[in-house]
C-alpha cells in the first residue's frame, strides 16, 4: 500500500504506554458476542463493548443516522473480570417510550482518568476534563460518540456531504469540547441475515487465477449495467459471469470494509482529501455502505451476501483486503496543538493502549504504516477483534481468503516500545490467524486462502519468503525480477538463475519451511502502482495531471518501468511477455482489473485518490485491446488446461517416471543444459525450459517455453519432444505475431519441428511449445 493521506491528516500519534496487564481472553470472553445483538424473539436488545481503562461508559440510541439528537441514553455496567460493559434495552419501551420504532443506531461516549465522570457534565462541556492524554496514554472524551468496535454496520461515514467538519471528532485545546454526536457514524443493531452466499468453491490455491480489482471502479463506468446499480456491490454481481468467461476464479476486492469515502462526492471534479482506495478502515465488520445501492439498515449487508452468491455460482472465490496495522482514526494532527489533537471515533476513545502500540516514552504511536500508527496486534483483545472479524467475514458474509495489507506488523513480537517480526513467535497475530482460521490445504477443500503483503515501512519488516507456515504472499522479488529484466537491461543486473527460480515458484523463497510454489502469488503489477500497460509505457510517474486522471501525491520513484523506446508496437509486446511470465510460472498468478485489456492509468502510478472515470475500469474495446483480451483470456485457458505449470510441490530435475524426460529441464539457447556457470553469468539473457507434462497427467507429453531477454534476435535449438512428438506454437509474443490470434486457440497450433531444430526468437519475446 502507498502512503496515503487520510481525511483529516495523519503521522506520528501520542500516545503513552500501557502499563496494566491484559486478560489473555477468549475463554473468560465470548469476544464473538461483543457488539450489539437481539435475544432469540428480538424482545431485547444486549450491548456489549470492551474497556480495561473506563471509569464510566454510556451507549447512546437514535432512530436514524444522523441529523438527530439522542432518543435515550443508558448506563452501561463493567464486568470487573472480563473488563466487558453491558447494558439490556427493552425493544418495546425504545418503541413505545422513546419513538425509535424502525432500525436501532447507537453509540458509546466513555469516561476515564484523563476525562472523569461529573454528573453536571452535558454535551459539549468540559466538565471532568483533565488532559487529553494521560501518563497511561488514556484519551477518553465524553464528547465524541464513539463507533462499536463489533458494530455490523455503520449508518454513514464520520464526514458526509452535509457533515463536512471533521474538527468534531478532534481532541485538543480548539476541538475537545465539539460534540460529534449529531454527525457521528452510527452502529446499527442487526438481526440474524439469511441471505445466501451460495456454495462456496474449494479449489485449490494453486489453481486459482486471482483479479485484484476495486468494487466501485469494476462497474461505475459500465453502461450495460443499470445506472443505478454502477460501482456497487449489486453491479459487481453481473460481472460474474463476463469475468468467469475471461478465466478468473478469485476475485480480490480493495477493502470493503467501512472507511471514510462519502466525502469523495463533496467535489466529485477533484481529489482533495478523497479516498478512493479505502485502506483508513472505520469498522472491521461492516461492509461498506456507499458501495451499496441498498442503503437501508441491513442493506449492505444483504447485497453484500448476493454479490457473493453471484460470484460463488459462477465458481469465483471472493476474497477481501484487510487492513489489520492501522486504523481510520489516523494519526496526529500536528499544528499549533502539536501532539495533542487525534481524532477519536471508536477504538482510541474506548481502550488507547490496548488498540494501538505506543512508544516506551509514553507520548507517541509507533508506526510502521506511514498512515498514523500500528494497530495494537500483539495484545490478545485487539488480536480477537481480528480473528473475530475474520470469521465473521469468512462465516456470515461468505469470503473465501483475505489479502492482508501491510500484513508484517501482524507479525509484531511486542505491544509498546518496539517493532519485531518474528514468524516463530507463536503469540503473534499471524500464527494465531492460521491456529484458529485454518488455511486451505494444498490440494483444495475448505478453509481460508491467506495471502500477506509481506513488507511495512522500518526495522526487519520487509519479509518476501520469511511469513509463517499457511501463508501465502505477494512475492515482491518476483515482480522485481521480471520487470528488471524485460525493462531495465544493462542497468539492473537479474542472472539467468534468479530468473529461473521466480518461474519455477521460488523454491528459495518457500521452499526452506515447508511452503509450497502456489504460496508465492506471482504478480506483475497491483493497485499501488502503474498498470500492466503503463509499466511499459511510461519511464516515470505522471501523477500531476490534472482531473479526471490526477493529481495523486506520493507514488514509488522507483518503478523498474521503461517506454521501450517510445515505440508502441514494443509496448504491447512487453506488456504481451509479461501477462505471459505470470500464466506461465509456478505459483498463483494475479492480475489487476483491466489488465486483460491494457487498461491505462495514464502513468498515474498513486490512485488512491482518484475516485474519477480516468481510473475506473471501462469496458468498450479498441481492436488492439480486443486482441490482448483474447490473447489473456486464452493464456489464462492454457494454464489452467495444463496442470504440469500449477505444481502442487516444487519441480524436481530427474526423471520420475522413466520415460527418459526429466521433470524440469533447463535450457540454453544452443540446446545445452544450462548449469550453474550459465545461471551465475551476468552476461547471459536467454533461458529456456522443458516441463515432462507426462508426469502431471498433461494433455501435452512437454512444454517448452524460451525468453529471450535480450535487445536482439536469438537462435533457440529445441529440445527433445519425447519419443514420436514433434512441437507445436502455441504462442509467440513478438511484433510479427500480433493480432487475435498470438495465441492461438487449442487444436490450431503450429507445427514447428522436432529435436534439434532452430527457432529464431525476436528480442524481449516469449515462445511457448507443447509436444504432440
Amino acid at each position: 500500500m502507498s502512503h496515503i493521506k487520510y481525511w483529516l491528516a495523519a503521522s506520528l500519534a501520542a500516545f503513552a504506554l500501557w502499563l496494566a496487564p491484559q486478560q489473555s481472553a477468549r475463554a473468560a470472553i465470548d469476544q464473538y458476542a461483543l457488539g450489539a445483538r437481539y435475544d432469540a424473539t428480538k424482545a431485547n436488545i444486549t450491548f456489549k463493548v470492551y474497556s480495561s481503562r473506563a471509569t464510566r461508559i454510556e451507549v447512546w440510541l437514535y432512530s436514524q443516522g444522523a441529523g438527530q439528537q439522542e432518543k435515550v441514553k443508558y448506563v452501561m455496567t463493567k464486568n470487573a473480570t472480563t473488563n466487558v460493559w453491558t447494558k439490556t434495552a427493552s425493544v418495546a419501551t425504545l418503541k413505545n417510550s422513546y419513538g425509535i420504532t424502525g432500525a436501532v443506531y447507537y453509540g458509546y461516549r466513555a469516561w476515564g482518568p484523563n476525562w472523569t465522570y461529573n454528573s453536571a457534565w452535558t454535551k459539549g462541556s468540559a466538565l471532568g476534563f483533565v488532559t487529553d492524554i494521560d501518563v497511561n496514554g488514556n484519551r477518553f472524551n465524553p464528547n465524541k460518540l464513539l463507533i462499536d468496535p463489533y458494530g455490523r454496520e455503520l449508518s454513514q461515514d464520520p464526514n458526509t456531504p452535509t457533515c463536512t467538519d471533521g474538527t468534531i471528532y478532534a481532541s485538543g485545546a480548539l476541538h475537545r469540547n465539539k460534540d460529534s454526536g449529531a454527525c457521528a457514524a452510527k452502529s446499527i443493531v442487526l438481526a440474524t441475515d439469511i441471505t445466501s452466499i451460495g456454495t462456496k468453491p474449494t479449489r485449490a490455491l494453486k489453481d486459482d487465477v486471482i483479479y485484484e480489482v476495486h468494487v466501485r471502479g469494476l462497474t461505475k463506468n459500465d453502461t450495460s449495467i443499470p445506472l443505478n446499480l454502477r460501482g456497487t456491490y449489486a453491479g459487481a454481481a453481473l460481472k460474474a459471469a463476463h469475468l468467469a468467461a475471461v478465466g478468473v476464479t478469485a476475485v480480490e476486492f480493495l477493502p470493503v470494509q467501512e472507511t471514510q469515502n462519502d466525502t469523495n462526492d463533496v467535489n466529485p471534479t477533484t481529489t482533495a482529501g478523497d479516498n478512493y482506495w479505502g485502506y483508513m478502515t472505520l469498522n472491521y465488520f461492516s461492509p461498506d455502505r456507499r458501495y451499496s445501492a441498498d442503503k437501508t439498515a441491513g442493506g449492505p449487508t444483504r447485497e453484500w451476501k448476493a454479490m457473493v452468491k453471484a460470484f460463488h455460482d459462477a465458481g469465483i472465490k471472493v476474497y477481501i483486503d484487510v487492513v489489520y496495522n492501522h486504523t481510520g482514526e489516523g494519526g496526529a494532527w500536528g499544528g499549533s496543538d502539536g501532539l495533542t489533537v487525534y481524532n477519536i471515533n471508536s477504538w482510541r476513545g474506548l481502550d488507547n493502549p490496548t488498540y494501538y502500540s505506543l512508544t516506551t516514552n509514553y507520548q507517541y504511536s509507533w508506526d510502521n504504516t506511514g498512515v498514523g500508527g500500528n494497530y495494537n496486534t500483539r495484545n490478545p483483545i485487539a488480536q480477537n477483534l481480528i480473528i473475530d472479524s475474520l470469521a465473521y467475514w469468512r462465516d456470515a458474509l461468505g469470503v473465501d481468503g483475505f489479502r492482508f495489507d501491510l500484513a508484517s506488523v501482524l507479525g509484531n513480537t511486542c505491544q509498546h516500545g518496539c517493532f519485531n517480526f518474528d514468524k516463530m513467535d507463536s503469540g503473534n497475530a499471524l500464527n494465531r490467524i492460521v491456529n484458529e482460521l485454518p488455511p486451505r490445504p494444498g490440494a483444495g477443500g475448505s478453509g481460508l486462502d491467506l495471502i500477506a503483503e509481506p513488507w511495512a515501512i522500518g526495522g526487519n519488516s520487509y519479509q518476501v519468503g520469511g511469513f509463517p507456515s499457511g501463508w501465502a504472499e505477494w512475492n515482491g522479488m518476483y515482480r522485481d525480477a521480471m520487470r528488471k529484466k524485460q525493462n531495465q537491461l544493462g542497468v539492473e543486473v537479474v542472472t539467468m538463475g534468479t530468473l529461473a527460480s521466480r518461474f519455477a515458484g521460488s523454491s528459495d523463497l518457500y521452499g526452506d519451511d515447508g511452503r509450497k510454489p502456489w504460496h508465492s502469488v506471482n504478480f506483475m503489477v497491483a493497485h499501488d502502482g502503474f498498470t500492466l500497460n503503463d509499466l511499459y509505457s511510461y519511464n516515470s510517474k505522471q501523477n500531476n495531471q490534472a482531473w479526471p486522471y490526477g493529481p495523486s501525491d506520493g507514488g514509488d520513484d522507483n518503478n523498474h518501468s521503461w517506454n521501450q523506446g517510445g515505440i508502441v508496437l514494443d509496448q504491447r509486446r512487453a506488456a504481451r511477455t509479461g501477462m505471459g511470465f505470470m500464466m506461465l510460472s509456478g505459483g498463483t498468478p494475479m492480475l489487476t482489473g483491466g489488465d486483460e485489456a491494457l487498461r491505462t492509468q495514464f502513468g498515474n502510478n498513486n490512485v488512491y485518490n482518484l475516485d474519477s472515470p480516468a481510473n475506473w475500469l471501462y469496458w468498450t474495446r479498441s481492436t488492439i485491446e480486443a486482441n490482448f483480451e483474447t490473447y489473456t483470456r486464452r493464456m489464462i485457458a492454457f494454464r489452467k488446461a495444463h496442470p504440469a505449470l500449477r505444481p502442487l510441490n516444487f519441480y524436481s530435475s530427474v526423471d520420475n517416471n522413466g520415460n527418459v524426460m526429466e521433470q524440469l529441464r533447463w535450457f540454453k539457447p544452443d540446446g545445452g543444459v544450462a548449469d550453474a556457470a550459465y545461471f551465475n553469468s551476468t552476461s547471459n539473457h536467454a533461458i529456456a525450459w522443458r516441463v515432462d507434462g507426462s508426469e502431471f497427467g498433461d494433455p501435452a507429453s512437454a512444454i517448452y517455453v524460451a525468453y529471450n531477454g535480450w535487445s536482439g534476435d536469438v537462435n533457440f535449438t529445441l529440445p527433445w519432444p519425447g519419443t514420436g512428438k514433434q512441437w507445436y506454437r502455441v504462442t509467440d509474443t513478438a511484433t510479427w505475431n500480433e493480432g487475435p490470434n498470438t495465441a492461438v486457440a487449442p487444436g490450431s497450433e503450429a507445427l514447428i519441428g522436432g529435436e534439434w531444430t532452430v527457432y529464431g526468437l525476436q528480442a524481449r519475446s516469449l515462445l511457448v511449445l507443447i509436444a504432440k
